[in-house]
Protein backbone atom coordinates (compact mmCIF):
# COMPACT_ATOMS: atom_id res chain seq x y z
CA UNK A 1 0.00 0.00 0.00
CA UNK A 2 2.80 2.42 -0.85
CA UNK A 3 2.48 5.34 -3.24
CA UNK A 4 4.22 4.55 -6.51
CA UNK A 5 1.99 6.77 -8.68
CA UNK A 6 1.02 10.23 -7.47
CA UNK A 7 -2.55 11.47 -7.98
CA UNK A 8 -3.39 15.17 -8.05
CA UNK A 9 -6.57 16.24 -6.21
CA UNK A 10 -7.88 17.90 -9.38
CA UNK A 11 -7.45 14.65 -11.33
CA UNK A 12 -9.21 12.64 -8.63
CA UNK A 13 -12.05 15.17 -8.41
CA UNK A 14 -12.79 14.72 -12.11
CA UNK A 15 -12.58 10.92 -11.80
CA UNK A 16 -15.01 10.89 -8.89
CA UNK A 17 -17.60 12.34 -11.24
CA UNK A 18 -18.14 8.74 -12.38
CA UNK A 19 -19.34 7.85 -8.87
CA UNK A 20 -22.26 8.85 -6.67
CA UNK A 21 -20.23 9.39 -3.50
CA UNK A 22 -20.04 13.18 -3.40
CA UNK A 23 -17.24 15.67 -3.96
CA UNK A 24 -13.60 15.31 -2.89
CA UNK A 25 -12.74 16.82 0.50
CA UNK A 26 -9.33 15.29 1.26
CA UNK A 27 -6.73 13.04 -0.41
CA UNK A 28 -3.92 11.41 1.61
CA UNK A 29 -1.29 8.90 0.48
CA UNK A 30 -0.76 5.73 2.52
CA UNK A 31 2.88 4.86 3.15
CA UNK A 32 2.54 1.28 4.46
CA UNK A 33 2.84 -1.77 2.21
CA UNK A 34 4.77 -2.75 -0.89
CA UNK A 35 2.56 -3.55 -3.90
CA UNK A 36 0.04 -0.86 -4.92
CA UNK A 37 -0.50 2.89 -4.65
CA UNK A 38 -3.10 3.56 -1.96
CA UNK A 39 -4.81 6.70 -0.71
CA UNK A 40 -7.34 7.68 1.90
CA UNK A 41 -10.14 9.57 0.17
CA UNK A 42 -12.70 11.65 2.05
CA UNK A 43 -15.71 13.02 0.19
CA UNK A 44 -18.78 14.93 1.22
CA UNK A 45 -20.58 11.59 1.66
CA UNK A 46 -18.04 9.28 3.26
CA UNK A 47 -14.54 7.85 3.68
CA UNK A 48 -12.94 5.46 1.20
CA UNK A 49 -9.65 3.88 0.15
CA UNK A 50 -8.45 4.38 -3.42
CA UNK A 51 -6.08 1.80 -4.91
CA UNK A 52 -4.06 2.17 -8.09
CA UNK A 53 -2.79 -1.25 -9.14
CA UNK A 54 0.86 -1.15 -10.14
CA UNK A 55 1.73 -4.74 -11.00
CA UNK A 56 -1.36 -6.98 -11.00
CA UNK A 57 -2.63 -7.62 -14.55
CA UNK A 58 -5.96 -5.90 -15.14
CA UNK A 59 -7.60 -9.18 -16.14
CA UNK A 60 -6.92 -10.62 -12.66
CA UNK A 61 -8.36 -7.71 -10.67
CA UNK A 62 -12.07 -8.60 -10.89
CA UNK A 63 -11.30 -11.75 -8.90
CA UNK A 64 -10.14 -9.70 -5.90
CA UNK A 65 -12.84 -7.05 -6.09
CA UNK A 66 -15.72 -9.50 -6.46
CA UNK A 67 -14.21 -11.62 -3.68
CA UNK A 68 -14.35 -8.66 -1.30
CA UNK A 69 -17.94 -7.98 -2.33
CA UNK A 70 -18.79 -11.67 -1.78
CA UNK A 71 -17.24 -11.78 1.70
CA UNK A 72 -18.86 -8.48 2.71
CA UNK A 73 -22.27 -9.90 1.71
CA UNK A 74 -21.57 -12.82 4.05
CA UNK A 75 -21.13 -10.45 6.98
CA UNK A 76 -17.35 -10.46 7.23
CA UNK A 77 -15.64 -7.14 8.11
CA UNK A 78 -14.21 -6.68 4.61
CA UNK A 79 -13.97 -3.38 2.65
CA UNK A 80 -16.78 -3.59 0.12
CA UNK A 81 -15.82 -2.22 -3.32
CA UNK A 82 -17.73 0.81 -4.65
CA UNK A 83 -19.41 0.53 -8.04
CA UNK A 84 -19.36 3.50 -10.40
CA UNK A 85 -22.43 4.79 -12.24
CA UNK A 86 -21.96 2.05 -14.84
CA UNK A 87 -22.06 -0.54 -12.04
CA UNK A 88 -18.36 -1.40 -12.49
CA UNK A 89 -15.90 -1.88 -9.63
CA UNK A 90 -12.77 -1.36 -11.74
CA UNK A 91 -11.87 1.90 -13.47
CA UNK A 92 -8.78 3.68 -14.79
CA UNK A 93 -7.01 6.61 -13.12
CA UNK A 94 -3.58 8.08 -13.96
CA UNK A 95 -3.20 5.34 -16.58
CA UNK A 96 -3.53 2.66 -13.89
CA UNK A 97 -6.37 0.26 -13.07
CA UNK A 98 -8.11 1.76 -10.05
CA UNK A 99 -10.80 0.92 -7.52
CA UNK A 100 -12.52 2.47 -4.52
CA UNK A 101 -13.50 0.51 -1.42
CA UNK A 102 -15.16 1.48 1.85
CA UNK A 103 -12.75 2.65 4.54
CA UNK A 104 -13.32 0.57 7.65
CA UNK A 105 -12.97 1.71 11.24
CA UNK A 106 -10.30 0.72 13.71
CA UNK A 107 -6.52 0.47 13.90
CA UNK A 108 -3.96 -2.29 13.82
CA UNK A 109 -2.78 -4.03 17.00
CA UNK A 110 0.93 -4.73 16.64
CA UNK A 111 1.32 -6.36 20.07
CA UNK A 112 -1.56 -8.86 20.11
CA UNK A 113 -2.51 -11.01 23.07
CA UNK A 114 -4.26 -14.34 23.31
CA UNK A 115 -7.71 -12.74 22.94
CA UNK A 116 -6.71 -11.02 19.72
CA UNK A 117 -5.33 -14.26 18.33
CA UNK A 118 -8.49 -16.12 19.30
CA UNK A 119 -10.69 -13.65 17.39
CA UNK A 120 -8.38 -13.71 14.39
CA UNK A 121 -8.47 -17.50 14.27
CA UNK A 122 -12.27 -17.57 14.36
CA UNK A 123 -12.49 -14.83 11.73
CA UNK A 124 -10.08 -16.64 9.40
CA UNK A 125 -12.14 -19.83 9.65
CA UNK A 126 -15.27 -17.83 8.81
CA UNK A 127 -13.51 -16.31 5.81
CA UNK A 128 -12.52 -19.76 4.56
CA UNK A 129 -16.04 -21.13 5.00
CA UNK A 130 -17.65 -18.15 3.25
CA UNK A 131 -15.11 -18.44 0.44
CA UNK A 132 -16.25 -21.97 -0.39
CA UNK A 133 -19.29 -20.53 -2.21
CA UNK A 134 -17.29 -17.97 -4.21
CA UNK A 135 -17.75 -18.81 -7.87
CA UNK A 136 -14.58 -17.33 -9.35
CA UNK A 137 -11.25 -19.14 -9.15
CA UNK A 138 -7.70 -17.85 -9.39
CA UNK A 139 -4.61 -19.64 -8.14
CA UNK A 140 -2.53 -18.20 -5.32
CA UNK A 141 -0.34 -15.57 -7.05
CA UNK A 142 2.48 -16.29 -4.58
CA UNK A 143 2.15 -20.06 -4.70
CA UNK A 144 4.77 -22.73 -5.41
CA UNK A 145 5.48 -21.64 -8.99
CA UNK A 146 6.07 -18.04 -7.90
CA UNK A 147 8.32 -19.14 -5.04
CA UNK A 148 10.53 -21.10 -7.44
CA UNK A 149 10.78 -18.16 -9.84
CA UNK A 150 11.40 -15.63 -7.06
CA UNK A 151 14.14 -17.82 -5.60
CA UNK A 152 15.97 -17.75 -8.93
CA UNK A 153 15.71 -13.95 -9.02
CA UNK A 154 17.04 -13.29 -5.52
CA UNK A 155 19.55 -16.14 -5.16
CA UNK A 156 22.47 -14.21 -6.77
CA UNK A 157 22.14 -11.50 -4.09
CA UNK A 158 22.36 -13.91 -1.14
CA UNK A 159 25.48 -14.98 0.76
CA UNK A 160 26.54 -18.60 0.51
CA UNK A 161 24.87 -19.75 3.74
CA UNK A 162 21.52 -18.24 2.69
CA UNK A 163 21.83 -19.78 -0.76
CA UNK A 164 22.29 -23.16 0.88
CA UNK A 165 19.26 -22.57 3.12
CA UNK A 166 17.16 -21.53 0.13
CA UNK A 167 18.22 -24.49 -2.01
CA UNK A 168 17.52 -26.97 0.78
CA UNK A 169 14.09 -25.52 1.55
CA UNK A 170 13.06 -25.45 -2.11
CA UNK A 171 14.00 -29.13 -2.37
CA UNK A 172 12.08 -29.92 0.83
CA UNK A 173 8.96 -28.11 -0.37
CA UNK A 174 9.13 -29.76 -3.80
CA UNK A 175 9.00 -33.16 -2.07
CA UNK A 176 6.08 -32.23 0.21
CA UNK A 177 2.65 -33.61 -0.63
CA UNK A 178 -0.08 -31.00 -0.18
CA UNK A 179 -2.44 -32.52 -2.73
CA UNK A 180 -4.94 -33.94 -0.21
CA UNK A 181 -5.34 -30.80 1.87
CA UNK A 182 -8.64 -28.86 1.89
CA UNK A 183 -8.45 -25.99 -0.60
CA UNK A 184 -10.37 -22.79 -1.18
CA UNK A 185 -10.08 -19.02 -1.05
CA UNK A 186 -7.22 -17.75 1.10
CA UNK A 187 -6.34 -14.20 2.13
CA UNK A 188 -2.63 -15.13 1.99
CA UNK A 189 -1.41 -11.96 3.74
CA UNK A 190 -3.29 -11.78 7.05
CA UNK A 191 -0.60 -9.92 8.96
CA UNK A 192 -1.27 -7.76 12.01
CA UNK A 193 -1.25 -4.58 9.92
CA UNK A 194 -4.02 -5.98 7.72
CA UNK A 195 -6.50 -6.33 10.59
CA UNK A 196 -8.20 -3.28 12.11
CA UNK A 197 -9.50 -3.40 15.66
CA UNK A 198 -12.54 -1.51 16.88
CA UNK A 199 -12.21 -1.97 20.63
CA UNK A 200 -12.22 -5.70 21.38
CA UNK A 201 -13.70 -6.60 18.00
CA UNK A 202 -12.30 -6.87 14.48
CA UNK A 203 -13.44 -3.79 12.60
CA UNK A 204 -11.82 -4.65 9.30
CA UNK A 205 -9.74 -7.13 7.31
CA UNK A 206 -7.94 -5.39 4.46
CA UNK A 207 -5.52 -5.92 1.55
CA UNK A 208 -6.94 -8.87 -0.37
CA UNK A 209 -4.66 -8.41 -3.39
CA UNK A 210 -2.60 -11.54 -2.67
CA UNK A 211 -5.73 -13.70 -2.29
CA UNK A 212 -6.20 -16.83 -4.36
CA UNK A 213 -7.10 -20.50 -4.39
CA UNK A 214 -4.75 -22.68 -2.36
CA UNK A 215 -4.52 -24.97 0.64
CA UNK A 216 -6.44 -23.38 3.51
CA UNK A 217 -3.70 -24.54 5.86
CA UNK A 218 -1.22 -22.24 4.08
CA UNK A 219 -3.36 -19.26 5.11
CA UNK A 220 -3.39 -20.48 8.71
CA UNK A 221 0.40 -20.85 8.64
CA UNK A 222 0.92 -17.34 7.26
CA UNK A 223 -1.30 -15.95 10.02
CA UNK A 224 0.32 -17.91 12.85
CA UNK A 225 3.82 -16.97 11.70
CA UNK A 226 2.96 -13.29 12.16
CA UNK A 227 0.39 -13.13 14.98
CA UNK A 228 1.95 -15.73 17.26
CA UNK A 229 5.67 -15.08 16.84
CA UNK A 230 7.86 -13.53 19.55
CA UNK A 231 10.45 -10.83 18.85
CA UNK A 232 13.03 -13.61 18.58
CA UNK A 233 11.02 -15.47 15.95
CA UNK A 234 9.83 -18.40 18.06
CA UNK A 235 6.14 -19.28 18.33
CA UNK A 236 4.44 -18.14 21.51
CA UNK A 237 2.69 -21.25 22.82
CA UNK A 238 -0.34 -19.49 24.35
CA UNK A 239 -1.10 -17.24 21.37
CA UNK A 240 -0.58 -20.11 18.94
CA UNK A 241 -2.96 -22.36 20.88
CA UNK A 242 -5.57 -19.57 21.10
CA UNK A 243 -5.55 -18.89 17.36
CA UNK A 244 -5.51 -22.53 16.25
CA UNK A 245 -8.14 -23.66 18.76
CA UNK A 246 -10.53 -20.87 17.73
CA UNK A 247 -10.05 -21.71 14.07
CA UNK A 248 -10.47 -25.44 14.72
CA UNK A 249 -13.76 -24.82 16.55
CA UNK A 250 -15.23 -23.32 13.35
CA UNK A 251 -13.48 -25.49 10.72
CA UNK A 252 -11.89 -28.61 12.22
CA UNK A 253 -8.45 -29.53 10.97
CA UNK A 254 -8.11 -32.80 9.07
CA UNK A 255 -5.56 -35.54 9.72
CA UNK A 256 -3.77 -34.56 6.51
CA UNK A 257 -3.51 -30.98 7.73
CA UNK A 258 -2.01 -32.12 11.02
CA UNK A 259 0.57 -34.20 9.17
CA UNK A 260 1.56 -31.27 6.96
CA UNK A 261 1.51 -28.49 9.56
CA UNK A 262 5.29 -28.28 10.16
CA UNK A 263 6.01 -28.22 6.42
CA UNK A 264 3.33 -25.59 5.80
CA UNK A 265 4.73 -23.26 8.44
CA UNK A 266 8.03 -23.50 6.59
CA UNK A 267 6.36 -22.83 3.23
CA UNK A 268 4.70 -19.71 4.65
CA UNK A 269 8.01 -18.46 6.07
CA UNK A 270 9.75 -19.14 2.75
CA UNK A 271 7.14 -17.15 0.83
CA UNK A 272 7.70 -13.98 2.88
CA UNK A 273 11.47 -14.35 3.03
CA UNK A 274 11.47 -14.46 -0.78
CA UNK A 275 9.05 -11.56 -1.30
CA UNK A 276 10.90 -9.33 1.14
CA UNK A 277 14.26 -10.29 -0.36
CA UNK A 278 12.95 -9.41 -3.81
CA UNK A 279 11.60 -6.06 -2.63
CA UNK A 280 14.93 -5.36 -0.91
CA UNK A 281 17.33 -6.41 -3.67
CA UNK A 282 15.14 -5.55 -6.69
CA UNK A 283 13.12 -2.53 -5.49
CA UNK A 284 10.44 -0.82 -7.53
CA UNK A 285 10.79 2.94 -8.03
CA UNK A 286 8.26 4.89 -5.98
CA UNK A 287 7.46 8.12 -4.23
CA UNK A 288 6.76 6.67 -0.78
CA UNK A 289 7.72 3.01 -0.53
CA UNK A 290 8.06 0.73 2.51
CA UNK A 291 10.53 -2.15 2.20
CA UNK A 292 10.50 -4.66 5.03
CA UNK A 293 13.78 -6.41 6.01
CA UNK A 294 14.02 -9.98 4.66
CA UNK A 295 16.19 -11.21 7.55
CA UNK A 296 13.14 -11.53 9.84
CA UNK A 297 11.54 -14.28 7.77
CA UNK A 298 14.87 -15.91 6.94
CA UNK A 299 15.31 -16.40 10.68
CA UNK A 300 11.71 -17.54 11.15
CA UNK A 301 12.26 -20.17 8.47
CA UNK A 302 15.34 -21.44 10.28
CA UNK A 303 13.41 -21.67 13.53
CA UNK A 304 10.47 -23.49 11.93
CA UNK A 305 12.88 -26.01 10.44
CA UNK A 306 14.31 -26.59 13.91
CA UNK A 307 10.99 -27.04 15.78
CA UNK A 308 7.23 -26.75 15.25
CA UNK A 309 4.45 -27.58 17.75
CA UNK A 310 1.64 -29.82 16.47
CA UNK A 311 -1.86 -28.69 15.59
CA UNK A 312 -4.37 -29.10 18.45
CA UNK A 313 -6.47 -32.25 18.58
Amino acid sequence: MSVFTAVAPETLSRWLGHYAIGRLVELQGISAGVQNSNFFVTTTLGRYVLTLFEAIPRAELPYFLHLMAHLARHGLPVPAPIADRDNEYLGTLSERPAALVMRLSGKSEMAPGERHCERVGAMLAGLHLAGLSYGRRQENPRGAAWRTAAAARVRPFLPADEQALLDAELAFQAAANYGHLPRGVIHADLFRDNVLWDGDFIGGVIDFYFAGHDALLFDVAVTVNDWCTTEGGELDAQRTAALLSAYHAERPFTDAERANWPAMLRAAALRFWLSRAEDYHLPKPGEMVLVKPPAEYRDILRLRIAATPPLPL
